[in-house]
């Protein structure tokens, strides 16, 4: 059962960032210690920043370059497969979730008339200025792309009671003679997602450091600019001057919840038995079982059971729902990495001990010295 205080109060001795000796620091409202920002790439940042990688292209990327990238990326694909990059382009360049949605149904019933009216002419050609095209589809980007890709051909074409044709989008007899491909494109559209760049966890894995409770965070993991910062600071300390006596427990608390909002990621390191650190990035929204899956892929026997507890021994549950800002592991953590108590128990009645080198070779081949 969850316990309501793991939601209320940050994990008993969970680490925030605290950065080296001598760092030019700025304080949050909280009483973090957050480093001015530097120039990107500097040597004394153990994570230069916030990046993300393109699932299209592989890139690695800045906050500030996904959008542009990504769509330069679907526009490239049209080369080599223009129905795939029609699709994404619907699902991506639109951000009216709602609105793409309407529209992807409206083209899906088009496709299931063809399907189930093989022979009737009528279902074989749309009108562009019909009113439910114009205000469903025409208005997405990537609708007309997505057309011609399947095999729809523009065509100007008589109309009752007109003087002058219309234009109409007419499927082509080719196209018409592959039902099933009408069909596979149709799902294809309908299961898509927008096309959207991943957290870079930039792994990285150090030696036994005295050092591995200190962090030097980038202004890139807080929402706040520096000018907010120092604003809110001043605010919030003539408010507490003044409020100090009379602040009750849930107001804490409240205010303990406004400051987990204020870290878009965390940056969190696990110690290894051998006092190796294990190091990665993640959204300060997601879930405690995301650290357990990176962890696991960094080590050579990944099928055992093992727990990571907080500084101050409390245990993260991988099953529970909570994500990182919830258990107060934001803006950075140092946790530990503790074999399954049923495992040890097995291993060393069979006379043995846990092998103290985890990491796979090609992890530890890069270790690098924290500093």
């Amino acid at each position: 059962m969850r316990r309501r205080w793991q939601r209320q109060r940050p994990w008993p001795g969970s680490s925030r960032g605290s950065p080296g000796p001598g760092a030019p620091c700025r304080r949050t409202p909280s009483g973090t210690r957050v480093p001015e920002a530097k120039e990107e790439g500097s040597t004394h940042l153990l994570v230069p920043g916030v990046y993300f990688t393109c699932p299209l292209t592989g890139a690695i990327l800045r906050k500030d370059q996904r959008d542009t990238h990504i769509k330069e990326a679907i526009l490239s694909h049209f080369a080599t497969d223009p129905v795939a990059a029609s699709i994404m382009k619907i699902h991506t360049f639109n951000k009216d979730r709602d609105r793409v949605k309407l529209g992807v149904d409206t083209i899906a019933k088009y496709l299931d008339n063809i399907h189930l009216h093989p022979e009737e002419e009528k279902y074989q050609k749309i009108k562009l200025q019909n009113k439910v095209f114009q205000e469903r589809i025409n208005c997405l980007e990537g609708t007309h792309e997505f057309f011609e890709a399947i095999g729809f051909q523009k065509a100007l074409l008589p109309v009752p009671d007109r003087e002058s044709p219309e234009e109409f989008y007419v499927l082509s007899e080719t196209a018409l003679a592959q039902p099933q491909s009408l069909e596979r494109h149709k799902e294809q559209l309908l299961c898509a997602e927008p096309v959207r760049a991943t957290l870079a966890r930039q792994r990285r894995v150090f030696r036994p450091s005295p050092l591995a409770s200190q962090f030097d965070l980038p202004v890139d993991f807080f929402n706040l600019t520096a000018e907010e910062v120092k604003r809110e600071q001043r605010l919030r300390a003539e408010a507490v001057e003044r409020l100090s006596v009379l602040r009750t427990k849930a107001m804490r608390e409240k205010e303990e919840q406004r400051e987990m909002r204020k870290y878009s990621y965390t940056l969190l390191r696990v110690r290894l038995p051998d006092g190796c650190l294990l190091q990665g990035t993640f959204y300060a929204r997601e879930r405690v079982a995301a650290l357990y899956t990176f962890v696991r892929e960094a080590l050579q026997s990944d099928w055992l059971p093992f727990e990571l507890l907080a500084s101050g021994g409390q245990k993260l549950s991988e099953d529970e729902n909570l994500a990182f800002n919830e258990c107060g592991l934001v803006p950075s953590a140092l946790l530990t990495f503790s074999w399954d108590a049923a495992v040890l128990e097995d291993i060393r009645a069979a006379g043995a001990e846990p092998d103290s080198s985890l990491l796979k070779p090609e992890l530890l081949s890069a270790i690098e010295k924290l500093s």
